[in-house]
C-alpha cells in the first residue's frame, strides 16, 4: 500500500504540465515458472485478486512451509510411541577367530548370523515430548496464519497495481482530450491567422503547446504500459500482451461524507481479525513451551527396554546318538558264597548294543532356537553437570521469549501506525480532492475566457498557454487525490474486515 501513496506523491510533486505515472517493482514479486493457463477476457480486481491467490508463487511457498511445520508436529507426536526394530546379520570368519556364540577360539571358517529385536519406550523425560508436541502445534497453527497474511498483502498489492492501473488508463484518456481540444485550437489559430485577425506568433505558440500535449500523450501511454506489466508480474501471467481490465465505475470522493477518523475503532477490530496479530501472538506461547522443553532437561530421564536375541554358527557341533555297537557284552551274574563274598554264577547277562554318539555340525534351525535370549531393562540417566549446556539453554529460550514479545508489540505498533497514516492520507485525499475541484471549475472557467480573448486576438499565446497548463496541473491533482482517496479507503475497509472491492 505504501508504493501507491508513494506513485500519487511522486506525482503530484513532479507532474504540473504532465501527469505521468510513476512505476516501482511489485511489492511481492512472482519467481519461478509461469502459470500455464492464462484466462482471457476483461479482468476485474475480484477476479485478478483469485487468480493471484491461486498462481502467486510466494503464496505458494508459504503453503509449503506451513506443510512441512506439520510434519514437524507430527513427527513430535510420534515421538511418544515406543521404539522397535529389527536387526540381522551374516559375516565369515577366516583363520583363528573366536566364535561369536561360543566365545572359544578356532581356526577355521565360520559362519555366523546374528539376529535382535529391541523396543525402548521413555517413561520421562522431563516432559519434554509433551511440551514439544504442544510448541510444535502452535508452530503450525502460526504457519496457517502466516499463509492467510501472505494472501492478505497479495490483495492489497494487486488492488494498489490494479487502481494504478486505472489511473494510469483515465491519465491517456485526459491527454488525448487535451491534445484534441488543443489540436481543433490549433486549427482555429490557423484561420484567425488568414484572416489577419492573430500575429504569427500566436499560432507558434499554440503549435508548441500542441507538440508538449502529445509528447504527454505518449509518456502517459509508456507509464500505462508500465502498469499493466507491473499488475501481470504480480499476477504471475507469462506477458502482458491482450491484458485488459474492466473499468468500474468509481465514485467520486465528494459523493461520500467527509470521513471521521476512527483509527482507535478500527485499530481494535483490526487487532481481532489480522492473522499476522494472531500469529505472533502464537509464537509468543510457542516461545515459553520452549523454554518448558529447555527447562525439563534439569530432569532425570527414565527408560524401559526390551529384546530378543537369537545366533548361528557354523563352527558350533552337537553331540548326536548315532547307530548301534556291533557286538553284546555278557556280564557275569554274582552270586553269594562263603563267607558272603559274591562269586560268579554260571548264569550270563546279555547287555544290549549302545549307540555311538558323534559330533556333528548343529542345525540352523535348532541353533536359533537353542540360542534365544531375553533381556529387559530400565535406564535412569541423571544429568549432573554437562559443561553448563542446560542452563544456557534455558537463558535463551528466556531471551527468546522476550524477542517474541518484542515482535508481537512492534506487529501491532505498526498496525496502529498503519492505520493511523491510512486515515491521515485518506482525510487529506478527500479534502485535496474537494479543494482540487473548485480550483478546476475556477481555473476552467478562467481558461474558457482566456481562449474567447486569445480567439479575438486580445490575449497572447504565452498567457494562453499559461492558463491551460494551470488548468492540466489542476486536472492532475484532481484525479491523483480521487485515486488516493479510493485506495486508502478501501485499505480501511480491509482493516475493518470488509472484503476488498470495487
Amino acid at each position: 500500500m505504501k508504493r501507491f501513496y508513494w506513485l500519487l506523491m511522486s506525482m503530484s510533486a513532479g507532474m504540473l504540465t504532465s501527469p505521468v505515472l510513476a512505476q516501482t517493482p511489485p511489492t511481492q514479486p512472482p519467481a519461478g515458472t509461469l502459470s500455464p493457463a492464462v484466462p482471457t477476457g476483461p479482468w476485474t480486481l475480484q477476479r485478478s485478486i483469485d487468480y493471484a491467490l491461486q498462481n502467486n508463487l510466494t503464496v505458494r511457498q508459504q503453503q509449503l512451509t506451513s506443510t512441512l511445520q506439520n510434519a514437524t508436529l507430527r513427527q513430535s507426536q510420534a515421538a511418544l510411541l515406543p521404539t522397535a526394530n529389527l536387526s540381522g546379520t551374516q559375516a565369515w570368519n577366516y583363520g583363528t577367530s573366536l566364535d561369536p556364540l561360543t566365545n572359544d577360539f578356532v581356526s577355521q571358517t565360520i559362519r555366523s548370523n546374528n539376529f535382535s529385536a529391541n523396543t525402548q519406550v521413555t517413561l520421562f523425560a522431563g516432559f519434554q515430548l509433551r511440551n514439544t508436541v504442544k510448541r510444535n502445534a502452535l508452530d503450525a497453527e502460526a504457519s496457517l496464519l502466516d499463509i492467510d497474511k501472505s494472501r492478505n498483502d497479495l490483495a492489497l498489492n494487486v488492488a494498489s497495481a490494479f487502481l494504478q492501473l486505472v489511473l494510469a488508463e483515465e491519465l491517456v484518456r485526459t491527454n488525448e482530450v487535451r491534445v484534441s481540444s488543443t489540436q481543433a485550437q490549433v486549427e482555429r489559430t490557423q484561420k484567425l491567422l488568414k484572416a489577419g485577425a492573430i500575429p504569427e506568433s500566436n499560432l507558434l505558440d499554440i503549435q508548441a503547446q500542441l507538440a508538449s500535449d502529445e509528447l504527454n500523450v505518449i509518456t502517459a501511454q509508456n507509464q500505462r504500459d508500465l502498469a499493466r506489466l507491473s499488475l501481470t508480474q504480480l499476477l504471475n501471467l507469462p506477458s502482458p500482451t491482450g491484458f485488459q481490465i474492466e473499468v468500474p465505475p468509481l465514485a467520486d470522493p465528494d459523493d461520500e461524507p467527509l470521513l471521521s477518523a476512527d483509527p482507535d475503532g478500527t485499530y481494535q477490530t483490526a487487532q481481532s481479525l489480522l492473522p499476522e496479530i494472531k500469529a505472533a501472538d502464537l509464537r509468543v506461547r510457542s516461545a515459553q513451551r520452549s523454554l518448558d522443553i529447555a527447562r525439563g532437561a534439569y530432569y532425570p530421564r527414565l527408560a524401559f527396554g526390551a529384546g530378543i536375541f537369537t545366533g548361528f554358527s557354523s563352527s558350533r557341533l552337537a553331540r548326536v546318538f548315532n547307530g548301534d555297537s556291533t557286538e553284546a557284552v555278557a556280564v557275569p551274574v554274582f552270586q553269594p558264597g562263603v563267607g558272603g563274598q559274591p562269586v560268579p554264577s554260571q548264569y550270563f547277562l546279555l547287555q544290549p548294543k549302545q549307540a555311538i554318539p558323534e559330533l556333528l555340525p548343529s542345525g540352523f534351525t535348532s541353533q536359533l532356537k537353542d540360542n534365544l535370549g531375553k533381556s529387559l531393562q530400565f535406564s535412569l540417566q541423571i544429568p549432573i553437570l554437562n559443561g553448563l549446556q542446560t542452563r544456557t539453554g534455558v537463558q535463551r529460550a528466556q531471551i527468546n521469549i522476550q524477542q517474541q514479545e518484542l515482535r508481537a508489540e512492534q506487529t501491532r505498533l505498526q498496525l496502529r501506525q498503519s492505520i493511523q497514516q491510512s486515515y491521515a492520507d485518506a482525510i487529506a485525499a478527500q479534502r485535496r480532492y474537494l479543494s482540487a475541484r473548485r480550483q478546476v471549475e475556477a481555473l476552467t472557467t478562467a481558461y474558457r475566457n482566456a481562449e474567447i480573448r486569445f480567439n479575438n486576438g486580445l490575449l497572447n499565446g504565452t498567457e494562453f498557454n499559461i492558463a491551460k497548463n494551470n488548468l492540466t496541473a489542476a486536472e492532475s491533482t484532481m484525479i491523483q487525490a480521487k485515486y488516493e482517496f479510493i485506495f486508502r479507503r478501501k485499505v480501511l475497509d480491509f482493516y475493518q474486515g470488509r472484503p476488498i472491492s470495487l
